[in-house]
């Protein structure tokens, strides 16, 4: 069983060294992003690994935690990264994207 362990966490720790250099170097914000999710996917996979070889079900609940996490931060930066995408090329201040609900392109409300 230890042969396992040292497989599972030394390809886990050679993922987290990878992920913390993109993280480190990674041009652009969206680099960034995929890093630390993907950080944060390597994390919650040790502690799926530690759970299963110790047999310790103490840990679902953090597991859940850290996956929760995870997605709400990813979503919440594709939805600012989104917003930034969808102003218009002229930087006149108008947006180029939807509409809010109940309103038209035009600025006139729906009914």
């Amino acid at each position: 069983m230890t042969v396992y362990a040292f497989a599972l966490y030394t390809m886990l720790g050679v993922g987290a060294v990878l992920a913390v250099v993109r993280l480190a170097l990674g041009p652009s914000l969206l680099d960034r992003v995929v890093a630390t999710d993907t950080l944060l996917v390597i994390i919650t996979a040790g502690l799926a690994v530690y759970a299963a070889l110790q047999r310790d079900p103490t840990i679902v609940p953090v597991l859940v935690v850290v996956s929760l996490l995870a997605f709400v931060g990813s979503v919440a930066v594709a939805r600012y990264v989104g917003g930034m995408l969808m102003r218009s090329p002229a930087d006149d201040g108008e947006e180029s994207g939807l509409a809010p609900p109940g309103v038209t392109r035009t600025g006139e409300e729906t009914s």
